[in-house]
């Protein structure tokens, strides 16, 4: 559903209208639009190549372009990005309304190992490598790279690649920025076994069954909910 629908109070849950477009909604409840029973999407899976610049959500208080934009005038069902990206950082994001399949993409211990490229401002080598790999305290936390190699190295700047399994806020910028670092860019490039590939900027594609299932085999476990309604 478009979120401009449930901004302006056409959208109920169970009967009960709302108006937050990320509004939770439990697997078994009644959608209706102006009253009528809407029969919920199939399940769609995308991928997005998110351009710099972007916030990842649905509406942003500030006014800032979101990454929705780049899903505009496609006639597509509401769907919700799985994980983030934040604004400055670019690359594959994915995009789902099927939360069941979501939840176990982003669980904890699910270990999807996300790769990243970043320009940084110095010279990458390899002691920088060993300290991303041996971890970093930063903000009462202790942040560590799975893997980290020197792609390529000029005269003033360079590129990493980084590898994390784990989900830690801004991780590779605050590991970055503890050892005295800054990110010129920062790109995902895969997530797992999907690779963001010759996808273009702002451009998006719909995941393939089989990439479906190597992200996030099916589970016994009950969906708790959809994503949110949008």
């Amino acid at each position: 559903m478009a979120a401009a629908w449930v901004a302006a109070g056409r959208v109920a849950i169970d009967g009960r209208v709302v108006r937050d477009p990320e509004h939770p909604v439990p697997s078994a409840a009644v959608l209706a639009l102006d009253g009528a029973p809407v029969t919920p999407p199939a399940p769609l899976y995308l991928a997005l190549n998110k351009p710099r610049g972007l916030v990842t959500t649905a509406a942003d208080e500030q006014g800032r372009d979101t990454v929705y934009r780049c899903f505009e005038g496609a006639g597509l069902p509401w769907l919700g990005p799985v994980g983030r990206l934040d604004r400055a950082s670019e690359g594959l994001l994915l995009f789902t309304n099927d939360p069941g399949w979501a939840a176990r993409l982003t669980e904890p211990g699910h270990g999807v190992v996300k790769t990243y490229h970043v320009q940084v401002d110095r010279v990458p080598d390899d002691a920088l490598v060993a300290r991303l790999q041996a971890g970093v305290a930063e903000g009462g936390e202790r942040l560590a790279a799975l893997r980290a190699t020197v792609l390529r190295a000029g005269t003033r700047h360079g590129w990493l690649e980084i590898a994390l399994d784990e989900g830690r806020n801004r991780q590779i910028r605050r590991m970055l920025s503890a050892l005295g670092i800054g990110v010129l860019r920062l790109v995902r490039t895969a997530i797992g076994p999907l690779a963001l590939g010759s996808l273009g900027k702002g451009a998006w594609r719909a995941l393939e069954a089989d990439e479906v299932r190597a992200l996030a085999p099916p589970s016994a476990r009950p969906m708790a909910g959809r994503t949110g309604l949008g």
